[in-house]
């Protein structure tokens, strides 16, 4: 998944409040659904942003 889809969003500075930025990252990287969603959650994303992130992994599972 292309990191600049991210760059700016409201989802990494919600993540970077909690310090999970990284961590965000590494979940996408490695196309672990559970813990991307886990880690939103944990930072107060709501969930029809979490939807939409999870969609857009899923649409590039395999091209990062």
């Amino acid at each position: 998944m292309d990191d600049t889809f991210f760059e700016g969003s409201l989802v990494l500075e919600k993540l970077a409040e909690i310090d999970k930025v990284d961590d965000f990252f590494e979940a996408i990287d490695s196309d672990d659904f559970a813990q991307a969603e886990k880690l939103m959650k944990a930072a107060r994303v709501d969930a029809a942003t979490i939807a939409i992130v999870l969609q857009k992994m899923a649409e590039s599972d395999g091209e990062h």
